[in-house]
C-alpha cells in the first residue's frame, strides 16, 4: 500500500528536517577546523537530555520496531525483559562504569582496554567490535529497514537498503557525532509520537474502536503472551520455515533475571561503543549520569511502542479480523506468515497523515541507529587501528577524513551483506544470539578489569580470544542449551580461566595498570538516587504483575 500525498508530505518534511538540522549543527565557527574531539565526541558538550535522547534513538531501531514487534507476535510480552532490565542496567552502568571511563578521558572502549591492559587486548577487541558492528548490527538494521519499505511502499529490498544507507550518510558522515546526537533529539520525538500512534490504532482495531478495551482483550485472547517468565515447553513459536520451536530457547525462564541476560545487557549498555560514546560526549559526569536516568525512564515505555503492537497483530491474525492484514503478513515467496512483517503491516492500518508520522518514526529509528553505528565504527577504526598502526603522526584533519572514509566503507559492506538476512523469522533474536558470541568475553574483560586489580593482560587476552570459539563449540555440541544460558556458561568458564591465569602469572600482585575504585568515585547526586529508586520500583512492579 502506497503512502497518500499527505503522508508523503509529512515523511518528506521529516527527511528535510533531519538532513537540514544535521548539516546545520555540523557547521564550525569561522577559522575552526573540525578536530577528532569535535567529530568523534561532539566537542564534549552534550547536556543530559541530549545524552538520554541520543541513547534511546541509537538503541531503538528497526531491530526493536520490526524485530521486537515480530518477537512480540511470536513470544509475547516476555521479550520486554530486554527493555525493562535495560532500565536497571543503565543505572548500574551510570554508577559503576561511567565514572571510570570519564575519569580516564577515553574516546573508545578499546581505548579503555589499552589503558587498563595493553595494545594486544585493545586491538583484539577493536577487531571484534568492528566485525560485529558491520556484519551484525549495521547489516540487520539495513535489512529490517528495507523490509519495512518493501511491505509499506513496495520498494524493492535492494533499493530500500541503498536508500537508507545514503540517507544516513548524507548528514552523519560530514558532521560526526555532533550531527548524530543533536538530530537524535528530534528523532526521539518522531519515534515516540509515531510509535504510540501505531499502538493506539492497533489496539482500537482489536477493541472495536476502544484502545483500552483492545488492551484488555489482548490478555483475554492470548493470555500466554503476557507471561514474563517462560517454562520449557510452555510456548511453541514459528521457526520461519513453517514449523515450530520452543520459545524457552530464546527466553529460558528465570535465567532472564539472574543469568545470561545480565551479560548481554551490561555488555550492550556498558561496554558498547555506539552507546557509551554518547555518555563520553557529555559536558560532565553529572550530565552523563542524568542522561542515563532519562534514558532509563524512556526504556520503561518502549514495550508499549514496540511489543504490544506485535501482540495485537497476533490477535488480528488469530481472529481473522482483516483478511488483507493476514495476507500482508505472509512471505510473498513462501506464503508463510512471518513474525517480522507484523509492524510494517500494522502501519498500513493508520489513517492518512498518521501513517506518514508513523513511517517517519520508523525511519527515524532506523536512520539514527545506522548513523550511530557507522560513527562508532569509524571512531574505533580511526583511534584504535589507523592511528596506532598506520597514522601515528596523522593530523587532526587527517583523522577526521579517515573516520569519514571508514563510515562509507562500513555502509557499503553492510549493504552487500544485508539481503542474506531474508531467511530469518525473528531478526531481533538473530542479533541477540550472534552478539552473544562476543558478549561473555567483553563482560569478563571489563568486569575484572574494573573490579579486580590482579587481572593481567594475558588473562584478558585469553578471555577475548576464547569467547567466540567457546560459544561456537557449545552451540554445535549442546544445541539444546538456550543461547542466554550459553552466554552465562561461557562467562563462567572465561572467568575461571582469567582468575587462574592472573593468579599464576601475577603471583598475587596487583597489575600495574589496575584501577583504583576507592574513595568517592562512585558517588552520585541525590536527584540521581531518586530517579534510580523510581525506575527500580516501577520495574519490580511490572515483573510482579506479569510474572
Amino acid at each position: 500500500m502506497l503512502l497518500e500525498p499527505l503522508d508523503l508530505i509529512v515523511f518528506i518534511g521529516y527527511c528535510c528536517l533531519i538532513i537540514g538540522m544535521g548539516l546545520f549543527v555540523s557547521r564550525e565557527k569561522k577559522g575552526h577546523v573540525k578536530n577528532s574531539q569535535d567529530y568523534f565526541l561532539a566537542s564534549k558538550a552534550l547536556p543530559w537530555w541530549a545524552v538520554g535522547a541520543s541513547l534511546i534513538a541509537s538503541n531503538i531501531s528497526a531491530e526493536q520496531f520490526i524485530g521486537m514487534s515480530g518477537s512480540g507476535f511470536a513470544l509475547g510480552l516476555a521479550i520486554s525483559t530486554y527493555e525493562w532490565m535495560a532500565a536497571i542496567t543503565l543505572i548500574v552502568v551510570a554508577i559503576f562504569f561511567l565514572p571510570v571511563y570519564i575519569k580516564k578521558g577515553i574516546y573508545t572502549m578499546p581505548g579503555f582496554l589499552l589503558d587498563r591492559y595493553d595494545t594486544r587486548v585493545r586491538t583484539t577487541m577493536a577487531v571484534f567490535w568492528l566485525a560485529l558492528y558491520v556484519f551484525v548490527n549495521l547489516t540487520s538494521v539495513l535489512y529490517l529497514g528495507a523490509l519495512s519499505l518493501n511491505t509499506i511502499m513496495n520498494v524493492p529490498l535492494t533499493y530500500g537498503i541503498i536508500g537508507l544507507a545514503l540517507f544516513a550518510m548524507i548528514y552523519s558522515i560530514y558532521g560526526g557525532l555532533k550531527a548524530v546526537a543533536w538530530t537524535d533529539v528530534v528523532q526521539v520525538f518522531f519515534l515516540i509520537a509515531g510509535g504510540l500512534a501505531t499502538t493506539y490504532i492497533a489496539l482500537t482495531m482489536v477493541g472495536s474502536g476502544s484502545a483500552w478495551e483492545g488492551l484488555s482483550l489482548l490478555r483475554q485472547e492470548v493470555p500466554g503472551h503476557f507471561s514474563m517468565i517462560l517454562s520449557k515447553g510452555e510456548m511453541m513459536i514459528p521457526d520461519g520455515k513453517g514449523g515450530t520451536r520452543d520459545a524457552y530457547m530464546d527466553l529460558p525462564g528465570i535465567s532472564v533475571l539472574v543469568g545470561g541476560m545480565w551479560i548481554t545487557n551490561l555488555s550492550y549498555w556498558g561496554f558498547n561503543q555506539y552507546i557509551t560514546q554518547r555518555a563520553l560526549a557529555a559536558k560532565s559526569l553529572d550530565e552523563a549520569q542524568k542522561g542515563m536516568i532519562f534514558a532509563g525512564f524512556l526504556k520503561l515505555l518502549m514495550p508499549l511502542i514496540v511489543v504490544i503492537p506485535g501482540i495485537a497483530a497476533l490477535v488480528i491474525v488469530n481472529n481473522g479480523i482483516d483478511t488483507g492484514f493476514i495476507e500482508s503478513m505472509k512471505d510473498p515467496v513462501t506464503g508463510i506468515i512471518k513474525s517480522d512483517r507484523a509492524y510494517p503491516t500494522l502501519l498500513q492500518l493508520l489513517p492518512t497523515g498518521l501513517k506518514g508520522l508513523a513511517f517517519a518514526a520508523l525511519t527515524a529509528a532506523i536512520i539514527s541507529s545506522l548513523a550511530s553505528m557507522a560513527n562508532s565504527t569509524s571512531t574505533i577504526f580511526t583511534m584504535d587501528i589507523y592511528k596506532k598502526y598506520f597514522g601515528q603522526n596523522a593530523s587532526e584533519a587527517k583523522q577526521v577524513k579517515v573516520g569519514r572514509i571508514t563510515a562509507v566503507v562500513a555502509f557499503v559492506i553492510a549493504a552487500i551483506v544485508a539481503p542474506a538476512l531474508g531467511e530469518l523469522d525473528q531478526a531481533f533474536q538473530f542479533i541477540q544470539e550472534y552478539t552473544g558470541f562476543v558478549s561473555p568475553g567483553v563482560f569478563a574483560i571489563f568486569f575484572f578489569g574494573v573490579f579486580w586489580k590482579k587481572t593481567t593482560s594475558n588473562a584478558a587476552l585469553t578471555g577475548a580470544a576464547l569467547s567466540i570459539p567457546l560459544s561456537v563449540v557449545l552451540k554445535e555440541f549442546w544445541p539444546s542449551l538456550p543461547f542466554l544460558d550459553r552466554m552465562g556458561l561461557v562467562f563462567l568458564i572465561l572467568a575461571g580461566l582469567m582468575i587462574l591465569i592472573s593468579l599464576v602469572e601475577g603471583k598475587g600482585k596487583d597489575h600495574p595498570n589496575s584501577i583504583d575504585v576507592s574513595g568517592d568515585i562512585f558517588k552520585t547526586t541525590f536527584g540521581f538516587k531518586i530517579g534510580a529508586f523510581i525506575i527500580v520500583l516501577i520495574t519490580t512492579a511490572l515483573y510482579i504483575v506479569f510474572w
